[in-house]
């Protein structure tokens, strides 16, 4: 049977799930055997490990490779289909999830079961106006970005005649010393120092400037403090500048002003990277709004134990989006945990297993960042892991997730390349538009 015919088959319970990351994936995958209709709707076609998303950005790894095809991810399963499509409102009333096809078309998409797992975007802590000098990392489009904005700052630097013009462009500089921002750090020290040294000729690409800054007292806040100490030793002696008690309080396209212990600083820094802060999906807002829901500061939904919104049957939120009681992480086993459990609990409320649920119960399978290359930190059930042993264990957990075995294949052929041969970084490619673009923020010519 087809997915379109299952569609249309009475009597069967319609479920849709809004968001194709790793909490809607797990739904769609926990109902694959259910008798309900699935549809999973997302405004992108791909299923993106973020967590990679920084390779993508600073060269290691092709798009490709953590973006597998959401369609092709859920192929197998019969009564699912999915949508490229961008929800506009949910209307708890009428149960309908109304939604905007790329052309424009209205889709509108009855359900007697809703999952909304929208995820996360970017949080400037109340200036939105940096997004433009200081891009994130949610997207591969934002990946994408950055990676024009890193390698065209190097080309630019190349073919300038000015001193501090030339600095301005290779001085970087990350808001934000978490796992994100301290692995893309680690890469940017990685390409100065050892990717990029050999391949320029009126700069040396080792006098890089790269600024590591974050209000909080240390790098890895949510880390022991046994691997807080050693990452920042990694970083330093990769060359990286750490300033901690640091925020920013204002930027432009071509610098930062940060607020430490000495006061007040102006950096003249072309390329800011953000790492700071999330803010959840502005789906978040509007089942607050409907269903009377509090939020806290990030925007996240509180939900009850069962990931379901209170006064909205049949309705659940689960991922970045939501808060608990336990005050969970935003980290990608939470959300997949959280779908696997919400699947099974739509799957047997279809079949008339009204029994009142057990409350869904995180299991932490522990924390890890890399350090650059051959270098990570890891926490795994209390044991704390730093170094080579770190490294393999932090590139075995990463790849196994990984959907696929042709794209796990792939990241670690890439890996493997780009230690082995002098850190070769193959997915380099930009444009002079996109140096343009990125690097000055204006429209290219």
């Amino acid at each position: 049977m087809s997915t379109t015919d299952a569609e249309h088959r009475e009597g069967r319970k319609k479920v849709v799930v809004v968001g194709g990351g790793f909490g809607g994936v797990q739904v769609a995958k926990a109902l694959g055997h259910a008798d309900v209709d699935v549809t999973v709707v997302d405004r992108t076609n791909h299923h993106l490990f973020q967590p990679l998303l920084y390779q993508v950005a600073t060269g290691i790894l092709s798009p490709g490779l953590i973006a597998p095809a959401l369609r092709r991810v859920l192929k197998k399963q019969r009564n699912t289909r999915t949508l490229l499509a961008d929800v506009t409102s949910i209307d708890l009333e009428s149960r309908v999830v109304h939604s905007l096809a790329p052309n424009g078309h209205p889709i509108d998409l009855p359900f007697d079961y809703l999952v909304v797992a929208g995820g996360a975007t970017h949080a400037y802590f109340g200036h939105p106006e940096w997004a433009e000098f200081a891009p994130g990392m949610k997207t591969i489009e934002d990946a994408r970005h950055l990676r024009s904005k890193i390698l065209g700052a190097y080309e630019l630097a190349e073919v300038s005649t000015d001193d501090k013009e030339r600095e301005a462009y290779l001085t970087f500089v990350v808001v934000g010393a978490g796992p994100t921002g301290v692995e893309i750090t680690g890469q940017l020290a990685e390409l100065a120092r050892y990717v990029l040294p050999n391949e320029y000729r009126s700069i040396d690409t080792r006098s890089a400037r790269i600024i590591l800054l974050d209000a909080a007292p240390s790098v890895l806040p949510p880390f022991a403090p046994k691997l807080q100490r050693y990452t920042q030793r990694r970083l330093e002696k990769m060359g990286v500048e750490i300033r901690l008690n640091t925020a920013a309080t204002g930027m432009d396209h071509d610098s930062i002003t940060v607020k430490g212990p000495k006061g007040e600083d102006t950096i003249v820094a072309k390329t800011k990277v953000w790492a700071a802060g999330v803010q959840a999906s502005p789906l978040a807002a509007t089942l607050a709004k409907a269903t009377g829901t509090e939020t806290d500061r990030a925007g996240r939904l509180a939900v009850d134990p069962d990931c379901s919104l209170p006064g909205a049957e049949g309705v659940y939120a689960i991922g970045d989006m939501v808060t608990t009681v336990d005050r969970l992480p935003g980290v990608a086993q939470v959300a997949m945990q959280q779908g696997k459990y919400v699947g099974k609990l739509i799957a047997a409320r279809a079949r008339g297993d009204e029994t009142t649920p057990a409350p869904f119960k995180y299991f932490d399978k522990g924390s890890m960042a890399t350090i650059g290359a051959r270098q990570a930190v890891a926490d795994v059930k209390g044991v704390q892991i730093t170094g080579w042993i770190g490294y393999l264990l932090w590139c075995y957990v990463h790849v196994m997730f990984l959907i696929g075995w042709g794209n796990r294949l792939g990241t670690l052929y890439n890996w493997v390349r780009s230690l082995r041969y002098a850190r070769n970084r193959g997915h380099r490619l930009i444009s002079v538009e996109g140096a343009a673009r990125e690097v000055e923020d204006k429209p290219a010519a």
